[in-house]
């Protein structure tokens, strides 16, 4: 793992939603120092879009195959 025990932290919470149903929710807090190890900094820039979405057959099929696995 290409982290030391004390450079990541993680937590976890549950339950009842204004629905109704539990919820559940996790977080990952990973040390800057750690990341820049990686390569990853403040500055980096954020993801974006590049170009257009693939047309919508193409997602319902990747819905299907994934359900299909």
């Amino acid at each position: 793992m290409p982290f030391e025990p004390d450079e990541i932290q993680w937590g976890s919470a549950c339950g009842i939603g204004s629905d109704g149903h539990w919820h559940g929710w996790f977080d990952v807090r990973i040390h800057a120092g750690a990341l820049g190890r990686l390569g990853l900094h403040p500055d980096q820039p954020t993801a974006g879009v590049t170009g257009p979405s693939p047309p919508g057959w193409w997602h319902a099929a990747a819905e299907r195959n994934a359900r299909d696995r």
